[in-house]
């Protein structure tokens, strides 16, 4: 039965992050508790990527929502540098920053006249400044593949389950040559994602509060901010 609309599906990839950026914080990553918690949080990457593609096709404005994306990607810097490291200061930002590459690169494909083999180099290149980025390539790979199949459903999911296995794979891979071998188990979370939009999705928007629209744009630097000052003041 489809009964999630948009914003629930926003808040749900919120919570997911939420308990993601919890289990980073405080619980070790090789513990039971923490592989389930981050298994959890591997939800939000495709969602939110999911949601930048339903965000591209119906935005009446995508100027606005690049700007939108931009600022904020810029506001949740030092709130992420904090959270990651302790420091003011990390060459990374967080994943707006990553789905506002991946608007840039949907705008690219959609609305220039370049040849394809130039537009490829953009993506490269996109993919690249991602490694800068939360969930970097996939969510600047998915939303794109996402638009190029927006008539051919069965090759957009094809599309998610090779992005996304190809990345859990290497990630394990590298885990267990790192000598950590269950390390990254919980990247194969992401194949959650597909039966969520598939069987409870029903594409509606849900209400047009503008509570909804700001929510994660103000919700994602002040965790941040709130999670780095418990572990480093209270835990």
């Amino acid at each position: 039965m489809k009964v999630i609309n948009r914003n629930a599906l926003k808040y749900i990839a919120i919570v997911a992050m939420l308990i993601d950026h919890i289990a980073w914080a405080f619980v070790p990553t090789l513990s039971v508790p923490g592989q389930v918690m981050h298994f959890f949080g591997r939800l939000t990457g495709p969602t939110m990527a999911y949601m930048l593609y339903e965000g591209y096709i119906h935005t009446k404005n995508v100027k606005k929502y690049a700007i939108r994306l931009g600022v904020f990607s810029l506001l949740s810097w030092i709130p992420y540098s904090l959270f990651e490291t302790g420091a003011w200061y990390y060459p990374q930002f967080g994943v707006i920053f990553t789905l506002f590459l991946a608007l840039l690169v949907l705008c690219m494909w959609d609305k220039t006249n370049l040849p394809k083999a130039v537009k490829v180099i953009l993506v490269i290149v996109a993919c690249i400044l991602s490694l800068m980025g939360d969930w970097p390539i996939f969510d600047i790979l998915w939303p794109l593949f996402l638009f190029i199949y927006r008539d051919n459903y069965k090759k957009q999911w094809i599309s998610f389950y090779i992005i996304i296995a190809v990345e859990a794979t290497l990630a394990n891979v590298m885990a267990i040559t790192g000598g950590s071998p269950y390390r990254s188990l919980f990247q194969f979370g992401a194949f959650m994602v597909p039966p969520i939009l598939m069987y409870f999705y029903n594409g509606e928007p849900g209400s047009k509060n503008a509570f909804h629209k700001w929510f994660f744009y103000i919700f994602y630097p002040l965790h941040l901010l709130i999670l780095w000052a418990l572990r480093t003041y209270v835990f």
